[in-house]
């Protein structure tokens, strides 16, 4: 296994439940380690950019307005192969089709009132990565 570093945002119902804290605790007991975090308000360029793949859907503007109703946490997170384990430990997206014990399947609502978001692969953790830190923000200890 590789150590990786993820990306993690903390959507914007988990920072209006309360509920980073709880989260947060559930990242480190498995071990990981918070390399960056910070609050932000996302812009709608971020946005775009962000969801690019979705973002000429016709439901792109609710997800927009969704993330951009209060700020979020972005967080790189590394360890262990922690792509794939952060997101076994969140569940699918889909919040309606996760176990309890998971942090979807405890906390999230549906598909887009899902708690975080978290990269899915190694190329796309750099690429979001890059996206929310600059080069400076990004520790090493």
């Amino acid at each position: 296994m590789a150590t990786e570093t993820t990306l993690i945002l903390f959507k914007t119902d988990c920072v209006q439940k309360n509920l980073v804290g709880e989260v947060l605790r559930r990242y480190e007991a498995e071990g990981f380690k918070i390399r960056g975090i910070k609050m932000m308000q996302l812009s709608t360029e971020v946005l775009q950019e962000h969801y690019s793949h979705i973002a000429d859907k016709p439901f792109f503007p609710d997800i927009a307005n969704f993330m951009q109703a209060s700020p979020v946490i972005a967080m790189a997170l590394s360890g262990e192969n922690a792509i794939a384990r952060v997101r076994d430990l969140l569940g699918p997206t889909d919040s309606t089709k996760a176990e309890q014990g998971t942090i979807r399947g405890d906390f999230g609502v549906d598909m887009m009132t899902n708690i975080c978001h978290a990269s899915d692969s190694p190329e796309n953790a750099a690429t979001e990565l890059k996206r929310f830190f600059g080069d400076t923000e990004i520790f090493d200890y």
